[in-house]
């Protein structure tokens, strides 16, 4: 395809006339932050009247209802409630924190359904509603399984991770996401921030002998970054051309004088040499973006509406499956920490790069997904 025409906002060359897809993604988002209240309440009762319309992507109501949650934090109880009641279980974000009325139906259909494949939608809609009860109902689901769990590939533990949290076998909840999200937004030149995306290393990836990259530092000593509890500085170290191709994550131990030691990795069943995709420009692209810490926090799905959102804390875009990781020296799971969409850094990658922390054992592991 011949790129003849460029993007009027940012100069990207394109081979179609108008906005390039990250413009048009920025120029939406601007678009539903800007609604006024009398735009929300109206965009609201129309998911009301029309909630069967969540699962086309092509109907104005799923772009609305990604919109309202990611952006306005502005899914109501009657939304959830019109969605339970006409048996509306995708997207299960629908339910994040549903009110008791809405969790009891959903527990109710949960132990009446006999169908594995309905099961599991229920149990991720249970997951976001997460309160107490939801914790109980999926533990004795796990305990004393029901036909349906043969049908499925994981208990509903796993399942319990979708809504950013697990439990243990003695039924302790255990927290896998932060209450708290912040953005990393376009800063201007000489910008000072507490994080940032890309940091260039001396140090050699061994399996294709490209630049290893700390792929997110942040100092948690920054008051927008006290949520996290780190009492200094986070280095999540990767080789940016590997990282896709290992047989599981990426892991660094961090101290907090900004210390990291990169753990070794299985690439390609051990085998012979990779090959490095990132060419010298792509270094220096993804080595110099002008990303920085929003001033400000923004709802918990913020980085979940569309591919060129940056963000630490709230909920990961997953691309395929919500995947957190077992820590390789305690063996609990990992806390999702941030994402990073690769295209918004350089040009030679697509998928999201998903950062996760132990904070006990102060290890971060980097793994990656795509389409």
């Amino acid at each position: 395809m011949s790129l003849n025409y460029t993007c009027p906002r940012c100069g990207t060359p394109l081979g179609y006339e108008g906005l390039c897809w990250k413009c048009k993604c920025e120029q939406e988002r601007n678009a539903a932050l800007a609604w006024t209240p009398e735009q929300v309440a109206e965009k609201q009762e129309n998911l009301v009247q029309n909630i069967r319309r969540l699962s086309d992507f092509k109907d104005p109501e799923h772009a609305d209802f990604w919109q309202l949650l990611s952006y306005r934090d502005a899914i109501t109880p009657e939304i959830q409630r019109s969605a339970l009641a006409a048996e509306v279980f995708w997207p299960c974000e629908i339910y994040y924190h549903a009110p008791a009325d809405v969790r009891d139906g959903l527990i109710a259909a949960l132990l009446k359904t006999e169908d594995s494949h309905e099961a599991g939608n229920l149990m991720s809609c249970l997951a976001f509603q997460g309160d107490d009860r939801a914790l109980e109902t999926l533990l004795e689901l796990e305990r004393n399984p029901r036909p349906w769990r043969k049908g499925l590939y994981v208990d509903p533990s796993s399942y319990a991770q979708i809504g950013g949290w697990t439990f243990d076998r003695e039924g302790q909840k255990i927290q896998l996401n932060f209450d708290t999200c912040y953005p990393m937004v376009k800063g201007i030149s000489g910008e000072v921030s507490p994080v940032r995306i890309g940091r260039p290393r001396e140090d050699t990836c061994p399996h294709c002998g490209g630049r290893m990259v700390d792929m997110l530092v942040l100092d948690g000593r920054d008051e927008r970054l006290r949520f996290l509890g780190l009492d200094g500085i986070l280095t999540a170290a990767c080789c940016p051309s590997c990282v896709g191709f290992l047989k599981g994550p990426a892991f660094n131990r961090f101290t907090l004088d900004g210390g990291v030691e990169v753990f070794p990795s299985e690439l390609f069943d051990g085998s012979e040499r990779a090959d490095c995709y990132v060419r010298p420009e792509d270094y220096k692209t993804l080595t110099e973006n002008p990303f920085v810490l929003g001033k400000a926090p923004v709802p918990l799905f913020y980085g979940c509406a569309s591919e060129d959102v940056n963000t630490v804390g709230g909920f990961g875009n997953w691309v395929q499956d919500a995947e957190y990781t077992t820590c390789p020296h305690c063996g609990k799971p990992m806390k999702y920490l941030a994402q990073i969409q690769w295209d918004t850094v350089f040009d030679c990658a697509e998928g999201t790069l998903y950062i996760e922390l132990c904070p006990d054992c102060q290890i971060v592991s980097m793994q990656h997904q795509q389409t």
